[in-house]
């Protein structure tokens, strides 16, 4: 079970700290009046950042294993909330999906696959950003027409950071890479929540 390791860390600075050695949970959450055998259990790895370790605690009664991610980290999702962050801010930015993954994954052997990469990225966080203003209707009565208005909105340039901080009560039934709900079912291939469809490049003119 994945809980919230309350940072205010970057990816670099959680690694550099080595800060998953600070992570304390003092009680259960499935026996939260005490009486069970909760133990420290080690950490594991992750790929991005690289060395970065997440601290996890086990219940043996529970049988069940609790993993602290910090908030600059994406859950089930290599890397932290700024790159995911940086990667669909750009896409709303450039004409086109093709045009972002050529920017953005130089590295990649083919285009195609870079393009998958960078699309998956821009279609969870539609998808999340749908589920935070109906969790959040009050402040975002208009909906969330993308990153870009939703940083001017919360006056920062970690919005899904900050969006973490503001839901923590909320982060079980909010979907990943933000919350710790796994995604059952298919990404739509026309999610709402953005001003635009972004597509490929239209051909060169005259082709």
């Amino acid at each position: 079970m994945q809980l919230r390791y309350e940072t205010g860390l970057t990816g670099e600075e959680y690694v550099r700290a080595e800060a998953w050695r600070d992570a304390r949970l003092e009680r259960c959450p499935n026996h939260p009046d005490g009486g069970c055998s909760l133990s420290s259990h080690g950490t594991y790895s992750r790929k991005t950042p690289r060395g970065a370790k997440i601290a996890r605690w086990y219940c043996r009664e529970s049988r069940t294993t609790f993993n602290l991610l910090p908030d600059c980290l994406a859950a089930r999702l290599p890397g932290t909330l700024d790159a995911l962050e940086t990667v669909v801010a750009h896409a709303e930015r450039t004409r086109s999906l093709t045009a972002t993954a050529r920017a953005l994954r130089s590295d990649a052997v083919e285009i195609p696959g870079a393009i998958r990469w960078v699309r998956r990225r821009v279609r969870l966080v539609r998808r999340l950003l749908t589920s935070v203003a109906e969790l959040l209707p009050e402040r975002f009565a208009l909906g969330i027409a993308g990153l870009g208005p939703l940083r001017a909105h919360l006056d920062t340039g970690r919005a899904l950071v900050e969006l973490r901080r503001l839901l923590a009560p909320h982060l079980s039934v909010l979907p990943t890479p933000l919350g710790f709900r796994r995604h059952r079912d298919r990404v739509s291939e026309h999610p709402s929540g953005f001003q635009h469809k972004m597509g490929h490049d239209p051909p060169p003119s005259g082709a």
